[in-house]
């Protein structure tokens, strides 16, 4: 077929449901670019990934139950994968958010899903953990921690308010991190870990399998849960990678607005509508090169690296403390392995344990500013504000920044203050939302998209096995905490 005319680009899709939001018009897909002009995406997604379940979670389990739970966790990263995949399939052909996907399947899941962003995330435990191990470094007492944060919060604040083209200015801050990040684990692949951490491993891997039920119940379900939905991202911070899809301008986001600072940037007025492409030859082979480079930059970033992260942190963790080795719980297993460091390696060891724990947790917790105000704001400008031109997706975004600091800042100033504490409980309450909008992902990409580039075959089976994997941990979590306390 030939390509579409300018006649073709005024008609609305068909195939795009427009009950419940405006109707897309046709539109050709943009020629599909090489993988080095569009990483960045799935980096960010890293940053905020390495924060949470791969530098605290899985290292603290591996101090309670070993390696006899790292299948867990490999299984969780891989699920990831997949429904990282599907989320950045929306996006492609539409350049719409996953989220205002769902919003045209029913309109009330606009609210419902910033309710999922906020609630599970507006804990600080990211920038708690990050002072807590800047005062590790430096000696500062413990009563210097909300202080610390209440800054480190305030400074992610001005760097998101200020940035002319916020995307751009994110993936060079968290590019360097990260970078930072995989320098200190190769150091720690070469250099610190022993010939009984890989066996560990391999033993977690192999004969260790028949001690899972024995794990799950030392840790907790509740724990579990969170370290499963933070093997990887986690919760809605995966399905922000839409939004990051879309202003790295990967498939038909090329085409829709950036978010820009209300300050120094020149900002658009125009609600997040996308569009959609006709499905003839010419589309679908642009169509197949951005689905063959999109998951080049997914599987190189996001599985490789943040595998690597948890399986390294992990083995890292069982070296310097041991299981059982941390019997205050909480953050202090971290204190300890940069003590141990310290003391079977060298000061400066111990000391650079604690400043990568320190740029991973501040380099997750400016992911979670970022895109819990734009998940924010793309659904109040796309569901309620499409007509004003006063309030714009960037100012939106801003304003949601600063209110998360607010959150954050009482929380801490109220007395809930430990590191630990507070991911779990947003790690658990994000594996929830995963049940949730797994489903909603088949039903958009199966239902909505035709088949030509919607979700069928192998992957339409691992999407149902994402639904099981998170619903089935998420009732028990329910059940565990909530139901059978009421029955007994």
């Amino acid at each position: 077929m030939s390509a579409p005319s300018e006649e073709s680009e005024r008609e609305l899709a068909t195939e795009i449901r427009s009950r419940h939001l405006p109707g897309v018009p046709y539109a050709a897909l943009p020629e599909p670019r090489p993988l080095k002009e569009v990483l960045g995406p799935s980096v960010l997604l890293l940053a905020g990934a390495i924060g949470s379940g791969e530098f605290v979670l899985w290292p603290y389990i591996s101090t309670q139950t070993g390696m006899a739970l790292v299948w867990l966790a490999v299984i969780g990263v891989l699920t990831q994968y997949y429904l990282n995949m599907e989320i950045t399939r929306y996006t492609l052909a539409t350049g719409e958010t996953a989220v205002t996907g769902f919003t045209r399947l029913w309109k009330h899941w606009g609210w419902m899903f910033i309710l999922m962003a906020v609630i599970p995330w507006m804990w600080p435990g990211w920038a708690t953990g990050s002072a807590t191990a800047f005062t590790y470094v430096f000696g500062l007492s413990e009563s210097t921690v909300v202080p610390i944060t209440v800054g480190v919060l305030v400074l992610i604040g001005l760097v998101l308010t200020i940035s002319p083209v916020v995307y751009r200015t994110v993936e060079k801050i968290q590019f360097l991190l990260v970078a930072l990040i995989v320098l200190f684990m190769l150091y720690i692949l070469v250099a610190l870990l022993r010939g009984d951490a890989w066996a560990a491993l391999g033993r977690g891997l192999t004969t260790d399998v028949a001690k899972i039920p024995d794990g799950i119940e030392t840790v907790g379900i509740a724990t579990l849960l969170g370290a499963i939905a933070f093997a990887g991202a986690g919760g809605v911070m995966n399905l922000a990678q839409s939004n990051w899809v879309r202003d790295k301008g990967l498939g038909m986001g090329e085409r829709l607005p950036k978010i820009v600072s209300p300050i120094t940037g020149e900002e658009e007025t125009e609600a997040s509508i996308g569009y959609f492409f006709p499905q003839d030859e010419e589309n679908l082979r642009r169509w197949r090169g951005w689905w063959k480079v999109a998951h080049r930059e997914q599987f190189t970033t996001f599985f490789v690296l943040g595998l690597a992260a948890i399986l390294l942190f992990m083995m890292l963790a069982w070296t310097t403390v041991g299981v059982g080795g941390s019997p205050e719980g909480g953050f202090e297993f971290i204190r300890l392995e940069g003590e141990a460091l310290k003391a079977e390696h060298a000061p400066w060891v111990g000391n650079a344990f604690w400043l990568t724990g320190m740029i991973v947790l501040l380099s997750t917790n400016l992911t979670v500013l970022d895109m819990v105000a734009r998940i924010t704001a793309d659904v109040v400008k796309t569901n309620w504000a499409r007509e004003s031109t006063t309030w714009t997706e960037s100012r939106i975004y801003v304003g949601m920044v600063w209110a998360m600091i607010v959150f954050g800042s009482v929380i801490l100033l109220v007395g809930v203050d430990q590191p630990l504490v507070l991911i779990v409980t947003s790690a658990a309450l994000n594996g929830i939302v995963m049940f949730v909008y797994s489903v909603l992902l088949i039903m958009l990409n199966r239902g909505m998209l035709p088949r030509t580039i919607g979700l069928k075959g192998f992957r339409l089976g691992v999407m149902f096995w994402a639904v099981l994997f998170y619903g089935g941990f998420s009732i028990y979590l329910v059940w565990d905490t909530i139901l059978e306390p009421l029955f007994t």
